[in-house]
């Protein structure tokens, strides 16, 4: 389970005129600054910039140097205690944010910004911005193939039931997006959202479905409707939210104030490159509650690792923004079977053109999306800046290749990509062909660009051939053979003579330094030299910064359209990467049809195919004339293989993809369900039965005759009976009253009994064939009901002793023996079941047909108002 930390804004709810008068006159001037900035950032970690060091102090040190495993030192003493201080290289700062980042904490960056030089007193320095676990940017923060996204709730009850307004952000690509759900879809929401960071009102109790996330409580205040409303339509330049769909999401809206507010604070600016908006409905996607994720395997095998999953199967993309959009088409694919029959298309097209020739081109580009974020930010980094630079030199290529196939979806990906040459002719100017790493070290901007950078660089170039010819006359007047002329970034420059040649050293040398084996000496001519190279070089490196930053604001125009393209090439990358999968394991197009159910001929598992050397393929029929399947048969004979594909193939060609079947129809689906597999709830108190009978519960009430529900052995966890008599009652509610498309997996033979007393369910069993004590698992699904269990026979394989095996089969036996005799077995499906008692809105249409209004006085009428509206409540 993920950390929970709790980071709330203390020092909001305290009066700016405390914090002000607080006294820090017993301290150190440099003291005293750092104070009064860790006491407007009290609930995070500091790094305060000191020269070639992050430091931290007192509690932060502390804390820092038990989870870096840092040493603590005290150096001097500021108001009568001794300064207790931790600290970590500037050039190691990516490394140790992200250890923090990964252990919940939020860390307050603090740098120099006034020149040392100039300062009267401590540097003047200021926090520039803070990193917390959803509002990472920096790439050595970040997993480059998957989001990392902020999450703000807005909790409120009224026109309904308790519901929840969401706001979320990926500060790294510039996405927003609302969405409003009743209490009980929460978890749900956060499954597909999986956020790194919630932030939540403080003085509201934290809901069971946050437990394990890292919460960041924020000022109940901040949650407001109105400002966000506000907010949204400055943020997107708009007047109403209605052309977005977003006008009646109040408690959104609130959500949405906190999140930007949030966002703008740890950026120390406003997020100007937030300028799109989406909002999400749960009937927008064919929804998969986080049981569905973790039992297909979408994103992570049972036992917690990256592979062998659906998305490693898929995931053959080009670029890290393809496999970011995975992600997203995996978690979240579209009910409009539009959308997914003009993404088959497009596969189909790049099937029959060149494909190889787009995976070409898209190898190797810049990650346009994350950069285009950090530039609009001021905090993209030179080599960034000449990745994008590169990158868009290969565009107006790759938007060729793209429209050559004649779709309409990749002809507008193609115009997408298709962008302004004036920012990249810009890039090509101004920066280096290899610029350095970092823009403390010069060399970004290119020679060129400025003509006052141009002639403080020659200057600077001219040292070494100065310091040639000086070294060669000082040789020839001095007669030492070995003297040298040189420079160092620590002392400067010097003429270097060894120890047994300092007789010779003339009048006018000055000694500077003295190493184990030679003096170093300056003269006049070289000091003279030495202040204008110097100084040429400091100049010529604050030019290069003002330069760069004039740069960065000169590209903001750039960012709105480098963001619609980076989409567009992530959503041809990811294209072209299901194309490929359909290529290289021979899947087809399926078919979506309005008319419910599901047809797969030869329908195979997107997963186990690749593991395997011989897969067996199956076919799979519901329809309004099999709704429900009866599937039985031994373990590890294939029905949970069977059932799992059946789901993955209905996700992929959900999602647009083409899929592992011969021939495939897929009708309409608005929820796949799952209840696979046994884990019980230890911290929660949750016995595995419960889990089981917790998660089916949930599924019941929530089924509809679109819904696909995968059932898995239901009822295992109790007694014979109870589960038996569960099971039946379960597939019953299902079958009857949901109506729902079912494949029922079970080892209750009594079940087979299930498709006698229901029309539009039929019994279907894995196949495995006996040979002698051994058996065969055919893994082929047929029609009727599996003969045997063959549990002795599993038991058997995973080594149970001989003995165990021997007397098993002699009771197995004697038990069927006994149930052979016994002719009158209890008839699950032929009882007649209880009638269901009226349901609540039933009983308050009832109750209100009885009423007599003119029988009724003042005071009885009141009191029945009272009483319908309380039942009300509780329909």
């Amino acid at each position: 389970m993920a950390k929970m930390t709790l980071l709330s804004e203390n020092n909001e709810k305290q009066p700016p005129s405390q914090r002000e008068t607080q006294d820090f006159s017993a301290h150190t001037p440099m003291m005293q600054q750092y104070l009064r900035i860790k006491a407007d950032h009290p609930d995070v970690l500091v790094l305060y910039r000191m020269g070639d060091f992050y430091e931290l102090f007192y509690a932060d040190a502390e804390k820092a140097a038990r989870l870096l495993d840092l040493s603590l030192t005290r150096r001097g003493q500021s108001a009568g205690q001794p300064i207790i201080m931790a600290g970590v290289p500037v050039q190691a700062l990516d490394t140790y944010l992200a250890k923090l980042v990964r252990l919940g904490e939020s860390v307050a960056i603090c740098e120099q910004v006034g020149v040392p030089a100039a300062a009267k007193g401590p540097v003047e320095r200021r926090v520039e911005r803070i990193v917390t676990p959803g509002t990472r940017l920096d790439d050595g923060l970040l997993d480059e193939r998957a989001d990392c996204a902020l999450l703000a709730l807005a909790p409120g009850a009224g026109r309904r039931t308790p519901h929840f307004g969401l706001a979320w952000l990926v500060l790294s690509s510039g996405s927003l997006r609302l969405a409003e759900c009743p209490a009980g879809d929460l978890e749900t929401w956060l499954a597909r959202i999986q956020p790194s960071e919630v932030l939540w009102p403080q003085d509201v109790p934290l809901p069971e479905a946050l437990n394990g996330l890292c919460i960041s409580t924020r000022a109940t205040w901040q949650f407001d409707t109105d400002a966000g409303r506000s907010r949204l339509c400055a943020q997107l330049g708009v007047r109403s939210l209605e052309a977005f769909g977003a006008d009646d999401l109040d408690r959104a809206h609130a959500a949405a104030a906190a999140l930007l507010g949030y966002a703008d604070k740890t950026q120390g600016r406003a997020v100007a490159h937030i300028q799109e908006l989406q909002v999400e409905r749960s009937d927008d996607t064919v929804l998969l509650d986080a049981n569905a994720r973790r039992n297909l395997e979408l994103f992570a095998t049972l036992r917690g690792e990256p592979a062998p999953t659906l998305f490693s199967v898929l995931d053959t993309c080009r670029t890290a923004a393809g496999s970011r959009l995975l992600r997203q088409w995996l978690g979240a694919p579209p009910r409009s079977q539009d959308t997914a029959r003009a993404r088959h298309a497009a596969i189909a097209a790049l099937l029959s053109g060149a494909l190889d020739t787009v995976h070409a081109r898209l190898q190797g580009l810049a990650d346009l999306e994350r950069i285009a974020a950090r530039l609009a930010l001021r905090q993209a980094r030179p080599r960034e800046l000449a990745a994008v630079r590169d990158t868009l030199r290969r565009l107006p290529d790759l938007a060729a290749c793209t429209r050559c196939f004649g779709d309409p979806t990749l002809d507008a990906l193609a115009d997408r990509i298709t962008l302004d040459p004036a920012h990249g002719a810009l890039l090509e100017r101004a920066l280096a062909d290899v610029p350095a790493l970092n823009l403390r070290d010069g060399g970004v901007i290119g020679d060129g660009f400025d003509a006052e950078l141009d002639e403080l660089r020659a200057i600077s170039h001219d040292c070494g051939a100065f310091l040639l010819q000086m070294e060669a006359r000082e040789r020839e007047r001095t007669g030492i053979a070995n003297l040298r002329v040189l420079y160092n970034k620590v002392h400067g420059f010097a003429i270097e003579v060894t120890h047994g040649q300092t007789d010779k050293v003339p009048d006018d040398y000055r000694r500077r330094q003295t190493l184990k084996g030679a003096e170093r000496y300056i003269t006049p001519e070289l000091k003279s030299f030495e202040d204008k190279a110097l100084s040429a070089q400091e100049r010529g490196l604050a030019r290069e910064r003002a330069l760069y930053a004039d740069l960065l604001e000169s590209l903001q125009g750039a960012v709105a359209g480098w963001l619609r393209a980076a989409r567009a090439m992530a959503t041809l990358d990811l294209l072209a990467a299901l194309a490929g999968a359909a290529r290289t394991w021979n899947w087809v197009r399926p078919e979506l049809s309005a008319l419910p159910g599901l047809e797969i001929r030869g329908g195979r598992h997107p997963v186990v195919q690749t593991q395997v050397d011989r897969f067996v393929p199956n076919d799979c029929i519901l329809s309004p004339q099999s709704r429900t399947q009866i599937v039985t048969g031994p373990n590890m004979g294939g029905k949970s293989t069977y059932m799992r594909q059946t789901a993955l193939i209905v996700l992929l060609a959900s999602l647009g993809s083409f899929v592992p079947a011969a021939q495939a129809r897929i009708g309409p689906v608005d929820v796949i369900h799952t209840r696979i597999g046994a884990a019980d709830d230890v911290a929660g108190g949750r016995s595995t039965f419960m889990v089981e009978m917790t998660e089916a519960a949930a599924i019941l009430r929530s089924a509809t005759p679109q819904s696909l529900v995968l059932m898995d052995e239901i009822g295992r966890g109790t007694s014979t009976f109870d589960g038996l008599a569960l099971a039946s009652a379960i597939a019953a509610h299902l079958h009857e009253r949901c109506r729902c498309h079912t494949l029922f997996a079970t080892h209750y033979f009594e079940l087979t009994e299930f498709p006698a007393h229901h029309p539009d369910a039929v019994n279907l069993h894995v196949g495995a064939a006996e040979h002698g004590d051994a058996i065969v698992f055919l893994h082929e699904v047929q029609p009727g009901p599996a003969s045997r269990s063959y549990g002795v026979h599993v038991a058997q394989l995973a080594g149970m002793p001989a003995g165990v095996i021997r007397d098993a089969r002699h009771r197995l036996a004697r038990l069927e023996q006994a149930r052979d005799a016994q002719r009158d077995q209890l008839d699950l499906f032929g009882m007649t079941p209880e009638p269901h008692p009226p349901a609540p809105a039933e009983l308050l249409r009832l109750r209100l047909c009885a009423l007599d209004p003119d029988a009724l006085s003042p005071r009885d009428a009141l009191a029945l108002l009272y009483a319908l509206r309380d039942a009300a409540r509780e329909a």
